[in-house]
């Protein structure tokens, strides 16, 4: 996430030292969220069939030749690959490390799987400030140099893990998964989490601008957004493990949407800040929970094959969120985007519910199930 953050920071400083135009930079940027997109909806199943240490293995090292690349890269194809690289590995890693998540203490899936949201998010924080100093103290090559050095540091760490595979993993896993009530409950579940968080990446700071924000204000407001998912999701990750997932989900999802449309009828950028900041709390929730419903959904024999899946649907729904919200904020204006977006995420709980009523969303053992 450092990695991420930091290529993020700095795509403007790239722009002007290459002359990529605005396009490009976007493509750049874009590059990653495909290859994540690409490696966990085609690799992730390989963790449950017992190749989660090859797997992770892969995906740190394709990274690591990602951010060396990026120390030499002067041309847009070296680029977009180096990024694409950044990203596949990042692919590669995720759902292997959720199946260990489940499948190291049963009983505390929720709770790891809030710490690994908190980790995302400190990395997430870092990246920026990182690269921001480093720029100026040497330029892009140390950047990188420094982003490379944190990966190598990481790998002794990756290469001890042992993620235990399946005794009889799930086969046609992604096919078979897409086809569950459950799973069609978690997935419309993520469409409505991911395009929220898609189109408030996307149009949050123009938004504030707009209504007279700074770009202080701007920073202020983006940096306690990402507060609450350091400070809560692992207390939220351990509260969704005891008590009806889905029904929590729903709630904490409903409120999000409450948020949204509290976006598009507040006028004052200061009154905006409360439902801001319940929205950061509530997907503090969110995030974690949905991954355990996820895992609930999946079973044991497709644990890392039902994260790949949430989470390259993820990729997409936040960037068609994105691209989409940024058409709408500028033909349609705000309320409209604010108003639209929370009525599709309403669609998607009211599927999510009716999909899902069948389920077992009770607390259980997800790796026995």
């Amino acid at each position: 996430m450092i990695a991420y953050a930091a290529i993020f920071t700095l795509l403007a400083e790239i722009r002007d030292t290459f002359g990529f135009s605005e396009t490009a930079v976007g493509v750049i940027a874009g590059s990653a969220f495909i290859a994540g997109f690409i490696a966990q909806l085609t690799l992730s199943r390989f963790a449950d069939s017992g190749h989660g240490n090859t797997l992770m293995r892969a995906g740190i090292a394709l990274s690591l030749i990602g951010a060396v690349w990026m120390c030499f890269a002067d041309s847009l194809p070296a680029w977009l690959a180096s990024r694409f690289l950044l990203g596949f590995g990042a692919g590669c890693v995720r759902p292997g490390i959720r199946r260990l998540a489940f499948v190291a203490n049963p009983n505390n899936a929720g709770a790891a799987l809030g710490k690994l949201a908190a980790w995302e998010m400190v990395g997430f924080l870092i990246g920026p400030a990182l690269a921001s100093v480093l720029f100026e103290l040497a330029g892009l090559t140390l950047t990188f140099a420094v982003v490379a050095a944190l990966i190598v540091a990481c790998t002794p760490w990756v290469f001890a893990v042992q993620i235990p595979g399946s005794d009889k993993p799930l086969q046609r896993a992604m096919l078979t998964l897409v086809k569950r009530p459950d799973m069609q409950a978690c997935l419309a579940l993520g469409i409505a989490f991911y395009t929220a968080i898609g189109v408030w990446d996307a149009i949050w700071a123009v938004f504030i601008a707009d209504q007279g924000g700074s770009q202080l204000f701007i920073g202020i407001t983006m940096s306690l957004f990402t507060l609450p998912m350091i400070l809560i999701a692992p207390w939220a990750g351990g509260l969704a493990s005891r008590t009806n997932v889905l029904h929590l989900v729903s709630a904490t999802m409903f409120v999000a949407l409450i948020c949204m449309l509290a976006y598009g009828v507040i006028d004052s950028i200061w009154w905006m800040l409360l439902p801001m900041i319940v929205h950061a709390v509530v997907d503090a929730v969110s995030m974690p929970a949905t991954q355990l419903a996820v895992g609930y959904a999946s079973g044991e024999n497709a644990i890392a094959a039902g994260q790949g899946l949430y989470g390259a649907a993820g990729l997409i729904v936040a960037a068609v969120a994105s691209i989409g919200g940024g058409s709408v904020y500028q033909h349609y204006g705000a309320k409209e985007l604010w108003i639209g977006s929370a009525a599709f995420m309403l669609v998607c709980l009211v599927f999510a519910h009716w999909r899902g009523r069948a389920g077992n969303w009770q607390p259980h053992d997800a790796v026995t199930d």
